[in-house]
């Protein structure tokens, strides 16, 4: 697969596509992108003739995607009205794979050489934009129509801007909309201060930039924001369920250790 033209954090939607790509081989799939699939046989001419091991990131990510899809069809099948922010898309294919009615208006949103990718390996569709830009630069908030529900979406996101960045961000998004649902990933506080010595994201040149021991407590940054609850990451049913046995026995182990069990959450908050 070829990098160029991608730096830093946008170089890791290569690996989670990838894992989308491969879970959608197995038999019995977590995710069941075929999106992801066909994108990567354009991206890498070689790709059926690789082979993958099921690594944890690429687990992981496809366990992650699954809980995001799961609460944004439950929030789309009671407000069929709604308008989507899915922030910092990279090449997911979530959209597709939720195939919202019409009513829905989608917005995948990234930096502009990322949408130019999902210009050429996915396909058009009705009542969806790509917006080109820096999820920090909120000006493209005003391209988004106003006085329906909105679900937020940002999946692999938030670890990587700074405090200051995601609290403008919650807080313009809340008082933008009349109702509405957020929901992100984020990391522990200890996982953030020791990402720069993460061979992972060393690999790909990047770093987090904030995490929270607490994201309950996010909260408080806005009187119309309430903390809903969490999807399980790191002991996730469905990992459990269906990881190999070999990653199963690591996650358990891993999960003994203090903190590490939700090192990773996966939350949601409405407004």
């Amino acid at each position: 697969m070829n990098d160029t033209g991608l730096v830093g954090v946008q170089k890791t939607l290569s690996p989670v596509l990838r894992a989308k790509a491969l879970d959608n081989r197995l038999p019995d799939p977590i995710l069941g992108d075929k999106y992801a699939e066909q994108a990567m046989r354009r991206l890498d001419p070689d790709y059926d003739n690789r082979r993958f091991g099921t690594s944890q990131m690429g687990l992981a990510a496809v366990v992650r995607a699954k809980a995001h899809d799961d609460w944004a069809r439950s929030f789309l099948a009671d407000h069929p009205d709604a308008v989507v922010l899915h922030l910092g898309c990279g090449l997911d294919a979530r959209g597709y794979r939720i195939d919202p009615p019409a009513t829905v208006d989608w917005h995948d949103l990234d930096y502009p050489n990322i949408i130019e990718l999902r210009q050429q390996f996915l396909p058009p569709r009705e009542h969806y934009t790509l917006i080109g830009s820096s999820v920090t630069d909120l000006t493209w908030l005003d391209r988004i129509p106003r006085g329906r529900p909105a679900l937020m979406i940002a999946e692999g996101l938030v670890p990587y801007l700074t405090e200051t960045d995601v609290r403008r961000l919650l807080t313009s998004v809340v008082d933008a909309f009349p109702t509405g649902q957020i929901q992100f990933d984020t990391v522990a506080v200890w996982a953030w201060r020791t990402s720069k010595w993460n061979p992972t994201l060393r690999k790909y040149g990047t770093q987090f930039h904030c995490g929270f021991n607490d994201p309950a407590a996010l909260a408080e940054w806005h009187p119309r924001l309430e903390y809903r609850d969490e999807a399980p990451m790191n002991d996730s049913p469905v990992l459990m369920a269906k990881a190999p046995a070999n990653v199963r026995r690591m996650y358990r182990l891993m999960n003994l250790l203090p903190g590490m069990k939700r090192s990773t959450r996966i939350v949601r908050f409405r407004f």
